[in-house]
């Protein structure tokens, strides 16, 4: 495949890392890796020559504008997580970025979405833009905005479902850095019986899936969306799954329904968002056709729970 120009957006980010050592790894394209602050950034940006850091801001992106319109693709993982800023950078500057690519000369644009703001159909979920959090309704607003850009057939939006990933040399996302903490209360967890599901994905195999979408742009000038995560897991699967990797044993589960969960925040006077109430009732956050290595004849590197507690540091039974 002949070399191209690629941004990345966002590269000193736990998604980032993965995605970035790969492409210097993996790849030969000439990279060109957006981040606020460089000493951030734990890959080996003189492992070869075509690696180039942009020091700079998504609020000051514009400054980039001659550049932009050069690039052959770009993956947009940069996102705010929450706070004043949230909506300027998720909507306003990333939708300045898109247009400041050259729809003409720029292949593919990797957009990086979460599968919060869809339903079970992969459909858009209303309740995200009207009750989510300020990331989440910033999400929803883009999906609909970058719809309507020139560049829009061009677009393939991804839809990550929980994200792990961390290591020595790069961040932990939030739900990785919480696991060990998690498996301390197996003694109790495992008694209970909780009705939900839920997909997860490594940050190595979004990167897998990133680099094989890099190599297969989309066919016919067609935007495509891809909901990013392994087989669907059961709440009740996952914590049998942990326990037989820890080496303990179930002998009852004791349902906990939705209403004693109701019960508890009415009697205790907790306090909850609406967007977690909603959650909370909502339950099952699966989708249709979820994509990880596999799908692609590609190995995974994080399947199973086993893999994710292994992978978080957690010891196995012996």
């Amino acid at each position: 495949m002949s070399q191209k120009r690629i941004l990345v957006t966002g590269a000193s980010g736990c998604i980032g890392h993965y995605l970035t050592e790969a492409l210097i790894k993996e790849t030969d394209h000439e990279l060109y890796l957006l981040v606020r602050n460089p000493s951030k950034l734990q890959v080996d940006t003189n492992a070869r020559l075509g690696i180039n850091i942009l020091q700079g801001d998504m609020q000051n992106i514009r400054q980039f504008a001659d550049l932009l319109s050069t690039i052959d693709m770009a993956v947009l993982t940069a996102t705010a997580w929450g706070g004043d800023q949230t909506f300027d950078i998720n909507v306003v500057k990333t939708i300045e970025l898109l247009e400041l690519l050259d729809p003409e000369r720029c292949q593919q644009v990797i957009y990086f979405s979460t599968a919060s703001v869809l339903d079970r159909y992969n459909q858009p979920l209303k309740e995200a833009g009207e009750i989510g959090t300020d990331y989440i309704r910033s999400k929803y607003d883009c999906l609909h905005k970058i719809s309507k850009l020139a560049i829009a057939p061009k677009i393939t939006t991804v839809f990550p479902t929980l994200v792990l990933g961390g290591d020595a040399n790069k961040p932990y996302s939030h739900l990785t850095s919480g696991i060990p903490e998690v498996t301390k209360y197996i003694n109790l967890i495992r008694f209970l019986e909780a009705d939900g599901s839920f997909h997860f994905i490594h940050g190595r195999d979004i990167a897998t899936v990133v680099r094989y979408l890099i190599d297969h742009p989309g066919e016919n000038e067609q935007p495509r969306r891809l909901v990013l995560g392994q087989t669907q897991l059961t709440a009740t699967q996952a914590v049998q799954e942990v326990c037989v990797y820890l080496g303990k044993k179930i002998y009852f589960r004791i349902p906990v329904s939705l209403a004693l969960a109701n019960l508890i925040i009415v009697l205790f006077h907790i306090r909850m968002a609406a967007w977690d109430r909603f959650c909370m009732n909502y339950r099952h956050f699966t989708y249709e056709k979820a994509i990880n290595p596999h799908s692609f004849d590609l190995p995974n590197y994080c399947a199973t729970m086993s893999d994710v507690l292994k992978i978080s540091g957690v010891e196995a039974a012996k």
